[in-house]
């Protein structure tokens, strides 16, 4: 069926999908639908997703000035109750907040001007998709896709529509991680061979649930919404859902982006998607139903040359180092250490020595306020992260965890990584593996690797080519339940 969809839409209204994708490279819409009459006007948002980080959008949006929190959303009961509870509280009496645990009743509201999306991962795009539609600005959580094709029409939506789309990736507030990635451009510091991302925080297994009844104060069907699980248990809500393909994408699209997002962020400017992406890891030690890697080392290519790094590393040991931060390898053999302040370590120097660069141009206020006056202004140019920077980055992780799911097992041990003549690959994957081996005891009796295959990408097309094309294509987009599909591009 082709007809355009409603700009409101209702359950009904939702179409079918295949897994088609648009296949042009756009320009941000700068042709906004939803405005703020003047500067000082007050912004109306709603809060989709009350726990986690969505306690952190309330608070983001209750100090920014002169904005209200009109709707709060949650599909758990008591958890919107509790939050309703604590901004009226803070709110005193500055305005009111109505709860609801449908989106759509909020976007309905022609008086509503933006909504902040902290669900979870897998409701992301559909929320962002329709909300462009309505008219109304979004901010939203990282990743902005739980896979490549909805990215794709989120970034089509956004151009139809010309509303603000600010991506959660704080990093994109700060100027000096925007003045080093500009002095790295501009031929101020020798050229970029390799951005690395690390994401080693510690966390533990979450054991198995047996398959049971929804709590009664859950809506079960609005939380899952487009994710086909066949029955719920309880890991999925409220947190563990992270580590579930159904809903999450593991710590590298998840604490991940930061990470993913800023290494993508130093690539030269011209280039869009990798070319080549192959991840290697596993899930050791705890022995529960999480689907997604605990331990993971990846790579991409880009067309010119330029490559990410990403080092996933969950499992927690006595001498555990956590590593929440960029690298930068630059082609004279320099390597760039720090977030906002930096220190390089020269060729043959025997110590790193402060660099001192520029500020980088932001849109200034924090990631909060930041959004705020680019809804104000009306205006999309001004996101600190807009709609194509979070489809980049969310692509390059979603294409790493492709390879990785398409993998196959072999024994754990030095020898596992298949890198050809990559010599940067294989040395980083070595630390990566001789941590696990000698740090956490993996043993290579009792454990595997999971070896993904080198995925070839086309930029232009956000398809396959090659090698375990057929397979990979089949990952770019996610089945989804009857009422929640993701349009497709032509539909939008």
């Amino acid at each position: 069926m082709n007809r355009k969809l409603p700009v409101k839409p209702t359950r009904r209204d939702f179409l079918s999908t295949t897994s088609a994708i648009g296949g042009s490279l756009i320009i941000m819409g700068t042709k906004a639908t939803a405005g703020i009459k003047g500067a000082n006007d007050r912004v109306r948002i709603a809060v989709a997703g009350l726990n986690g980080r969505g306690q952190s959008h309330i608070s983001g949006w209750m100090k920014a000035d002169n904005v209200e929190i009109a709707y709060a959303i949650d599909p758990a009961k008591s958890v919107l109750e509790k939050r309703l509870g604590a901004i009226e509280k803070k709110a005193n009496g500055k305005f009111t907040t109505k709860g609801v645990a449908d989106f759509r009743e909020a976007l309905d509201d022609k008086s509503l001007d933006a909504i902040s999306v902290a669900t979870p991962n897998h409701w992301h795009s559909l929320i962002t998709i329709r909300a462009a539609q309505a008219g109304k600005h979004v901010y939203v959580e990282k990743p902005m896709s739980h896979d490549v094709a909805e990215g794709r029409v989120a970034v089509e939506a956004q151009k139809k529509y010309g509303v603000v789309i600010q991506h959660g990736t704080q990093r994109r507030s700060d100027a000096g991680v925007a003045g080093l990635h500009e002095a790295l451009k501009s031929g101020e510091l020798p050229r970029l061979k390799i951005a690395y991302g690390y994401c080693c925080k510690p966390r533990g297994g979450i054991g198995s649930k047996s398959p049971g009844t929804p709590p009664s104060n859950l809506n079960w069907d609005l939380w899952k919404g487009p994710a086909v699980i066949d029955q719920y248990h309880a890991n999925y809500h409220p947190y563990n859902w992270h580590w579930f393909w159904e809903t999450g994408n593991g710590d590298l699209n998840n604490q991940g982006t930061h990470q993913l997002d800023v290494a993508r962020w130093a690539i030269d400017d011209d280039q869009t998607h990798p070319t080549r992406a192959m991840a290697i890891g596993g899930r050791f030690q705890w022995d529960d139903q999480g689907e997604t890697p605990n331990t993971m080392f990846s790579m991409a290519e880009y067309p010119n040359g330029q490559m990410v790094f990403f080092n996933v590393r969950n499992v927690n040991y006595k001498d555990y180092k956590r590593q929440v931060y960029n690298e930068y390898y630059l082609e004279d053999g320099s390597v760039i250490t720090g977030e906002s302040h930096y220190q390089i370590l020269r060729p043959g120097a025997s110590k790193p020595e402060g660099l001192k660069i520029s500020k980088g141009k932001v849109t200034p206020g924090g990631n909060w306020n930041s959004f705020i006056s680019a809804v104000r202004a009306n205006d999309p140019s001004m996101a600190n992260g807009n709609v194509l920077d979070a489809h980049y980055g969310c692509v390059l992780g979603h294409l790493m965890n492709n390879s990785y799911r398409l993998g196959h097992e072999v024994p754990f041990s030095a020898t596992a990584g298949q890198f050809g003549d990559n010599e940067d690959a294989t040395q980083h994957f070595n630390k990566l593996h001789s941590i696990m081996a000698d740090g956490v005891g993996v043993s290579e009796k009792d454990a595997k690797y999971r070896v993904g295959p080198t995925l070839t990408f086309d930029p232009k097309t956000e398809t396959h080519t090659g090698d375990f094309a057929t397979e990979a294509n089949r990952l770019l987009k996610n089945p989804s339940n009857p009422g929640f599909e993701i349009p497709e591009v032509s539909e939008v």
